[in-house]
C-alpha cells in the first residue's frame, strides 16, 4: 500500500475518528523499513510499502489495532451536531465581525466570551 491510501485506510478503519498526517506516517515509514519490518518499492513514481516476514510477525504479535479503539463509544450523530453547532456559531460570528459596526462586534465578542464562560460553567455543575 502507499503511505497515502494507508492514511486513508486508518481513517475509514476508525470511522473518521483518526486520521493520521503525512508528516507522522512517512517518518514511521521510513523508521519501519529501517528496522527491517517493511520493505518499499517505486511504482509510479510512490512507494508502494510491503510487511516483511519479521514485519509480519511483529504486527501479529502486538496489540490490537489502535484504530480499534478509535471510534469506540463515539456518537457519531451527536458529534455532528456539536460540529454543526460550532461551525453555524463561528459563521456568524465571522459574518458580524466582517460587516458589522464596530459595537455589534464588541457585543458578538462578548456573547462569544459569554458562552465560553457557561459552557465551562456547565462542566462546574453551576448555573
Amino acid at each position: 500500500m502507499h503511505g497515502y491510501e494507508m492514511i486513508q485506510e486508518i481513517g475509514e478503519r476508525s470511522g473518521g475518528a483518526w486520521k493520521p498526517s503525512p508528516g507522522s506516517v512517512y517518518p514511521t515509514l521510513q523508521l519501519l523499513e529501517d528496522e527491517g519490518l517493511i520493505t518499499s518499492e517505486s511504482e509510479g513514481g510512490k512507494k508502494l510499502f510491503t510487511l516483511t516476514d519479521a514485519g509480519r510477525t511483529e504486527a501479529e504479535s502486538g496489540a490490537e489495532a489502535p484504530w480499534e479503539d478509535a471510534g469506540r463509544g463515539v456518537d457519531w450523530e451527536a458529534m455532528h451536531e456539536i460540529r454543526q453547532a460550532g461551525f453555524g456559531l463561528m459563521e456568524a460570528f465571522g459574518q458580524v465581525w466582517k460587516t458589522g459596526s464596530a459595537d455589534q462586534r464588541q457585543k458578538a465578542l462578548t456573547v462569544i466570551n459569554d458562552a465560553r464562560k457557561t459552557l465551562y460553567l456547565i462542566l462546574a455543575d453551576e448555573d
